[in-house]
């Protein structure tokens, strides 16, 4: 593989990671459809607030683990180091399964007081069903992770596709049954909430099998590399264990600020309005809107910063392993440029056809669309800052997130109890809070960037092109959706007309306007196959 093939393989993976997690946020929000019908939107409420809780001890059990495990792997394959790399592997499982198990026990026992402090008591029954799942993704967080560190996404991506199909099977109906069965003491909502739940864990366990089984299928490869392997000195157990803990930490740390202010938000927001007067019914139901609907939808874009950020730690790792000190930055360009030439169409989309979009999905929603309008530029900060804190994780600056992350959630939430108590804001106040939080994170991660390894950010072709070019597209977006929904009275068909219109206007301007080049093109899945249709009708 050539130099520069190796740079873009990269942007590769992560696309064929970004795109199956696209696939699975799309399944999340159609499955939430019909569970937000079944428990409502206090009953959304409960569910979403288990899963913040839920995430949290994730990060603890698991979320760390893909990182840390792909990094490790990745920095020794980079020196050919099969049986070390192996080695760790197996040892990853073990220490997974240990955590895993801890947290879960946590997670089971401390379900009544979790849900008691955060005024959300029907949320027991749904935290405790999560508890199998939080042993169940530790152990699948190390298979997924040791796949990465090799260099390829495809098992990652295919087994979240299984996970999220599995899940919004079950999880609809397991809903639906237990919403019957909670009718009867008069705990519908709480016994639907589980229900919901336990579709996560039956969608890991598919994942996890699906996972095993690739694992298996490769083996036989794996031996190969490790018997040809002669520059190992294999590690003592307790180094292994050292490694992994020193690797963890930082990321565990740096992870759960990041993203502890979900937690927070609905903790003080539900605080904030109980203490108001307000009805449990009333903020858990405004909570629910914004969890299950606004943040959802959010989501999707999302996960392609998301994917990115996995796929462009282990090539850091070996880039700077070898010492590679160019292809660090050229790497870091390719994934901003990337990420943001993506987001930031998203953003005003999302922003202009909010109400369409939201209509569609879980029918006329006003509360619904006013998030949108207000946050929808929240997916740029988000995506941005995934990136950056991806970046400084992948050149060894572990720590410098957690420092970030923690000034950032700290401002995010003074902001955020003012703006509650003191300006009387409702949900708007936890939107605006939370785009803050990100776009803090963003400044602080330029600004290390600069100062470790003299990274200067390049803004024309990363952010003003396409914020001019999506501004175009927003407003072809608009009329375009306007025209047609006057025309046939069908939504589904203004959105797909406007969709198609605004992808085919602003790829035209991102060309005309040269933010993209022949050989950025070439790095994306296909790539050189669009450059051949482009060249053909002479618009590259």
């Amino acid at each position: 593989m050539s130099k520069k093939r190796k740079n873009h393989n990269f942007l590769i993976q992560g696309s064929i990671l970004a795109i199956a997690s696209m696939v699975s946020r799309v399944i999340g929000i159609i499955y939430r459809v019909p569970l937000n019908h079944i428990i409502g939107d206090s009953g959304m409420g409960y569910y979403q607030f288990a899963f913040e809780m839920y995430s949290i001890l994730l990060i603890i059990s698991s979320y760390s683990l893909p990182l840390a495990v792909s990094k490790l792997v990745s920095a020794r394959v980079a020196n050919g180091e099969y049986k070390n790399a192996h080695y760790i592997f197996k040892h990853a499982l073990q220490f997974a399964a240990c955590v895993g198990l801890l947290v879960a026990i946590i997670d089971f026992a401390g379900a009544e007081l979790f849900a008691k402090v955060s005024k959300y008591s029907e949320s027991v029954l749904a935290i405790r069903t999560l508890a199998p799942t939080l042993l169940i993704l530790a152990i699948l967080g190390v298979f997924r992770g040791y796949f990465q560190g090799l260099g390829t996404m495809m098992p990652t991506a295919a087994s979240n596709i299984i996970e999220q199909i599995v899940n919004a099977i079950v999880s609809v109906g397991a809903a639906w049954i237990l919403f019957d069965i909670g009718m009867e003491s008069g705990r519908e909502l709480a016994f639907g909430a589980a229900g919901g739940t336990i579709g996560t864990g039956a969608g890991a366990l598919a994942a996890l099998l699906f996972t095993i089984f690739i694992y298996l299928m490769y083996c036989r490869i794996m031996k190969k590399k490790i018997r040809r392997d002669t520059v190992s000195s294999v590690h003592p157990v307790h180094n292994v264990y050292k490694m992994l803990i020193i690797t963890i930490l930082p990321v565990i740390f740096s992870t759960a600020v990041y993203n502890i202010s979900g937690l927070l938000d609905g903790q003080i927001f539900s605080n904030v309005e109980y203490y108001k007067g307000v009805e449990e019914s009333v903020y858990s139901g405004l909570y629910g809107i914004y969890s299950s609907k606004y943040r959802v939808l959010m989501n999707v874009p999302i996960a392609i910063a998301s994917a990115l950020a996995s796929s462009i730690i282990p090539t850091l790792v070996a880039s700077m392993t070898m010492k590679e000190y160019k292809s660090v930055k050229r790497k870091i360009d390719y994934s901003i440029r990337f990420s943001m030439i993506i987001a930031i169409p998203c953003a005003v989309g999302l922003a202009v056809l909010s109400g369409p979009i939201i209509s569609l999905i879980w029918g006329p929603d006003e509360m619904a669309t006013e998030m949108m309008r207000i946050g929808a530029v929240s997916v740029v900060f988000y995506s941005l800052s995934t990136i950056t804190n991806a970046v400084l994780q992948g050149i060894d600056k572990m720590k410098i997130p957690v420092i970030h992350a923690g000034i950032s959630v700290v401002t995010h939430i003074i902001i955020l109890i003012i703006m509650l108590s003191v300006f009387d804001m409702s949900i708007q106040a936890v939107v605006i809070a939370d785009a803050l939080f990100a776009l803090l994170i963003c400044i602080l991660n330029g600004l290390a960037l600069k100062r470790y390894i003299r990274y200067k950010q390049e803004y024309i072709k990363t952010f003003l092109l396409p914020g001019i070019a999506a501004a175009i597209m927003g407003a072809v977006a608009y009329y375009t959706y306007t025209g047609i929904y006057k025309i046939t009275g069908r939504n589904v068909v203004g959105i797909g007309m406007a969709v198609l219109f605004a992808v085919l206007v602003y790829g035209l301007l991102l060309l005309a306007f040269k933010a993209v080049n022949e050989d950025e093109i070439r790095s994306m899945p296909k790539g050189a196959a669009l450059v051949r249709i482009l060249k053909k009708f002479h618009m590259l």
